[in-house]
């Protein structure tokens, strides 16, 4: 007889990763000699990286990896506030935590002052009053102006930093691959990003971002995270608490795939054996402890003589407090007995007052029965025994358990009240551990999906790929051909396996019969937009002497073109000064006005003001969008 193998079942367990504080730094002597080295920030709305540029094996990393929240209660002080790291775990203080973005634009700017301060300070920097290092710092493509203002503003006039830079985060690292490549600059090709809230296409023409055919798509890793939370708690109602928003997204980094054909991927999970073999069993932390567990009677006698003692130990402190009280207060009636016998009949009735009571008889009578209960608590306490504990059961006023009650009073309660089962019956087994078990089978790829096809959550938009269709079909056939030569994929949600892969069929589909396009990946796509703003302020430190350098914006040029300025360059956004015309409201004409004459008689007079003029005036107005 051939004998079938088991399936092979792939579970898994929650890390439930618990983050350690950062450390605080020593400033490094390099960064300060021969001239202060910038410092790098990639502000992103998952995490943020802070680390240095400056040459040296130790500084070639973010030094600070940390999430972008900070947890403050309310009227609570800011050094009592947690930031990142400093947040062993997330969930509990979920209700608490506070970001400096809407979306992937910089709001909040007192959570991003509070962000600042501890790159800062755990960077090293200990001067008061002042950051003496060029700032290079990420910003949303297409930023709003009123934001980078107020970024400006909070460098400039908050920090005193002599020089700031801004670019986009998928640009540096569109950067830095390409330098990586070896391939010859100006950089042409069409940029797919995806990160935390939002998901941009951004084409790339000569080395600079045309800004004018960028698109934005509002779905990305936090909309996949809470969607693959409500396919699971919909499909789990008694875990509820269990499946927590870090476990969904711990799902979403290590257990989900982007699927090359979705539709042939949905039929290939119908099969069972299929569906054994790929399906993840998620393991959730349970107690091995059954409810109404089989227990022997040897055990049950144990616990019974361990309830029994710890029954006659409280009886016995209850007995020791009430006997100190009897004591006490029958010390006291014999102190005012006392004063009747020395004749201090003042005294006396004053005590009597304070007692409650009318007579010395009845104070003789409250003597006498509190003598008598003293005695007879001391007799108790000498002779008391196991059979008398037992007996008193009733004199607690707050017994133990119900069942337990029961068992202790009536000496005669059987041991084993339950009739024996028979040995040869088999009786079925309740798996703890399976029920704690999550089967995490098709979400792997219906949560990555949503990229693609935004409906399932509720979005009414494109999905990234025909947004690309529709950004493409704006440039000539030549651009076409040259953007589709190096479309370049990077950003935390990009790190899906298979995404290139899906990628590449999408863009086959879409471009002409045997035209040629390449996709490539980030190397680091998390990460490489921290390196390649690192590459870019190596290779383009600030002039001395407070000049005018491409790419920095300076303190002067902070104070004579305002906070929106923006000095461009490869990976940064677009800088277009605009005229406006500004109308000046046009006067009001003045009313005919009737009067009476002393006659009697009506006069008209008339008003006579000159016309206005049909030309209104024009002011132009320098200003600068993104």
């Amino acid at each position: 007889m051939a004998s079938t193998e088991d399936p092979v079942y792939q579970i898994f367990s929650f890390q439930d990763c618990k983050t350690s504080p950062d450390p605080i730094f020593e400033l490094p002597a390099q960064c300060v000699t021969p001239t202060p080295a910038p410092i790098v920030i990639d502000n992103g709305s998952f995490q943020t990286r802070a680390g240095w540029a400056a040459p040296g094996a130790d500084l070639d990393s973010p030094r600070m990896l940390f999430r972008s929240v900070a947890a403050r209660s309310r009227g609570a002080a800011r050094s009592e506030t947690q930031i990142g790291n400093d947040i062993p775990n997330l969930e509990p203080l979920r209700w608490l935590l506070k970001s400096q973005f809407d979306r992937n634009v910089v709001v909040n700017f007192e959570i991003q002052e509070l962000i600042l301060d501890h790159v800062f300070t755990h960077l090293g920097i200990s001067s008061e009053g002042s950051v003496a290092h060029p700032i290079v710092l990420t910003e949303a493509p297409c930023n709003p102006l009123h934001c980078r203002q107020m970024m400006s503003e909070l460098l400039f006039e908050c920090y005193r930093v002599p020089y700031v830079s801004y670019g986009v985060d998928s640009l540096y690292s569109f950067y830095h691959n390409n330098t990586q490549r070896s391939l010859q600059p100006p950089h042409t090709g069409i940029v797919l990003s995806s990160g935390y809230h939002c998901s941009h296409i951004l084409p790339v023409i000569n080395g600079r971002l045309d800004a004018v055919n960028c698109k934005r798509v509002n779905v990305a890793g936090s909309q996949a995270a809470s969607y693959l939370q409500r396919l699971l708690q919909l499909k789990y109602p008694g875990h509820l608490a269990a499946i927590t928003l870090s476990r969904v997204e711990e799902l979403l980094h290590e257990h989900s795939y982007t699927a090359v054909d979705y539709h042939e991927e949905l039929e290939k999970w119908r099969s069972p054996e299929f569906y054994d073999r790929e399906v993840h069993r998620m393991q959730l932390p349970f107690s091995g402890k059954v409810p109404g567990g089989c227990v022997s009677v040897e055990e049950r006698q144990e616990r019974r003589a361990q309830q029994l003692r710890r029954l006659q130990e409280i009886n016995a402190r209850r007995r020791e407090e009430k006997l100190l009280q009897d004591q006490e207060r029958l010390d006291r009636l014999m102190a005012v007995q006392e004063l009747l016998e020395d004749g201090l009949l003042d005294q006396f009735h004053k005590s009597l007052v304070e007692l409650n009571m009318d007579s010395a008889e009845e104070l003789q009578s409250y003597i006498s029965k509190l003598q008598l209960a003293v005695e007879q608590g001391r007799q108790k306490l000498l002779h008391s025994d196991g059979a008398e504990g037992r007996t008193e059961v009733s004199e607690l006023e707050q017994p133990m358990d119900e069942g337990d009650g029961v068992a202790l009073m009536d000496p005669d309660f059987p041991e084993d009240t339950l009739p024996e089962k028979p040995t040869n019956v088999v009786q079925p087994v309740f798996n703890m551990a399976e029920y704690h078990q999550l089967f995490v089978g098709t979400e792997r790829l219906r949560c990555p999906e949503i990229l693609f096809q935004p409906s399932p959550t509720g979005e009414d938009q494109m999905g990234l790929m025909e947004t690309l269709q529709y950004v493409l079909a704006r440039y000539t056939l030549e651009q076409q051909e040259a953007l589709v030569s190096n479309v370049f994929l990077t950003g935390g949600n990009m790190q899906y396996p298979g995404m290139k892969e899906r990628v590449e069929r999408e863009l086959l589909a879409m471009r002409p019969f045997q035209s040629h396009f390449k996709v490539t990946m980030a190397s680091r796509p998390a990460v490489d937009a921290w390196y390649g703003a690192r590459d870019w302020a190596l290779e383009h430190l600030p002039a001395g002497g407070g000049g005018a350098a491409e790419g920095w914006i300076s303190r002067q040029d902070y104070e004579e073109k305002g906070g929106e300025y923006l000095s461009e360059h490869c990976a940064s956004n677009v800088f277009i000064p605009m005229k406006i015309v500004k109308p000046v409201p046009a006067r009001p004409t003045e009313a005919c006005v009737t009067t009476l004459t002393p006659t009697g008689a009506s006069a008209t007079v008339t008003t006579v003001t000159s016309a206005p003029s049909c030309l209104t005036d024009a002011a132009d107005v320098s200003m600068v969008t993104s």
